[in-house]
């Protein structure tokens, strides 16, 4: 039993988009016995790039149903069967994403006409669906939208069914795809993850964490690890079955949590910003010199760090530089961006030290104390090694600075 799959997203970025359209058509071997069909609400944003590709607009959107309302049909139509694509991994992607979204893990295993077509069609000038089906005599109605390129597939995969007389190679792709060697392993455990700063814990069959921390980029760093000759990774590599993470937001918070969670990560900052002879410059940090007014971990950023500061008017001068990135007597609320997409972040500086941090949703008003008191999380500790990384987020004006509310 296959279901046949073709989603169309929003077009926003990587591991953010969300399903527009889908078109589902269950086949039994014979002949189409369910099919499902419907465009979908993102509740954001489509792309300009996306409305010119398949015609749906906005307002197309607007009144269709959202995901967690088809969810369940999607489970019913896909239940027991293997789940068919051109480019299968995009589609499969999405409706994991989706239902993580709802807190559901959705697994199915799957079956990409592409592979298959190549083995099967060796001589095709183009494997991209629109060529391919053109080229077979297949016809495409209504290109880039989810029923018609649904459709389409489903014609293909049956003439590929034909032409592998034996299923012997689609029963191969079935075995390669789902089988449990260590490439699979890693595709499965590492296909989810974010582009993103987080903090990463890798899990053994029994769901014990084996190795934890804070990386720059969850999904580059799992990766490197599976992918290292080094004998250090060698026990993880064997053992882990399960990858989670916690997304972490811009640089302070992320150090803040990693503190939280007793992951302290020391950080070399060898370089400085310094005044002399009425010149800003980057030196190396020498503890028996005048102390640096940033310091930086390469050369390169503390360069960039005087072109941003050549660019200010108002940063022009030593005195000027000093009093916009000093923290002394700051009682302040500075808010940013999130972990998510629809989350900001807060901290609290009282007397010039940081106290507290959170996160709050982008809807909430956070204009009392009193609401302040009941999400804010206080640190336990003097945050002090984060002073460098305030007075840089202060330079690069990183957060919105608002007086702490009454």
């Amino acid at each position: 039993m296959y279901a046949v799959i073709d989603i169309e997203s929003n077009g926003a970025g990587f591991r953010k988009e969300s399903i527009i359209e889908i078109a589902i058509y269950k086949y039994d071997g014979h002949e189409i016995v369910d099919q499902f069909s419907s465009l979908v609400n993102p509740d954001s944003e489509i792309t300009q790039f996306v409305q010119k590709l398949t015609n749906i607009s906005p307002k197309m959107v607007r009144t269709a149903p959202r995901f967690h309302e088809i969810a369940k049909r999607v489970v019913e139509i896909t239940e027991g069967t293997t789940l068919v694509g051109h480019n299968i991994d995009f589609d499969y992607r999405m409706l994991r994403q989706e239902f993580k979204r709802l807190g559901y893990e959705f697994t199915i295993n799957t079956l990409d006409t592409i592979p298959l077509a190549k083995k099967l069609l060796p001589e095709a000038e183009s494997y991209s669906l629109g060529k391919l089906v053109k080229s077979l005599g297949i016809p495409l109605v209504d290109q880039h939208r989810a029923g018609g390129d649904a459709k389409a597939t489903l014609e293909l995969f049956k003439l590929l069914m034909i032409k592998d007389q034996d299923s012997e190679i689609i029963q191969q792709h079935h075995q390669e795809s789902n089988a449990k060697t260590y490439l699979n392993k890693v595709r499965n455990v590492t296909r989810d993850l974010p582009f993103e700063r987080g903090i990463i814990y890798f899990q053994n069959a029994a769901g014990k964490i084996i190795y934890h921390d804070f990386v720059e980029d969850l999904s580059k760093f799992a990766k490197s690890v599976f992918n290292s000759k080094s004998k250090r990774w060698q026990q993880i590599q064997q053992e882990t079955e399960h990858i989670s993470y916690e997304l972490t937001g811009n640089d302070i918070l992320a150090k803040l949590m990693m503190k939280t969670k007793g992951l302290d990560k020391r950080y070399h900052l060898p370089y400085g910003l310094y005044f002399h002879k009425d010149k800003f410059r980057v030196e190396k940090v020498n503890l028996l010199s005048d102390k640096p007014l940033i310091k930086f971990s390469s050369f390169t950023q503390g360069l960039k760090a005087i072109s941003f500061i050549k660019t200010q008017p108002h940063l022009d001068t030593l005195e000027k530089l000093t009093t916009v990135i000093s923290l002394k007597n700051r009682n302040e609320l500075w808010l940013s961006t999130g972990r998510t997409l629809g989350e900001k972040s807060f901290l609290i500086l009282q007397n010039g030290t940081l106290t507290s941090y959170g996160f709050y949703e982008l809807h909430t008003q956070i204009n009392s104390q009193e609401k302040l008191n009941k999400i804010k999380i206080d640190l336990k500790s003097c945050a002090s090694y984060l002073q460098n990384d305030l007075a840089l987020s202060l330079l690069r004006g990183d957060f919105d600075i608002q007086p702490l509310p009454q």
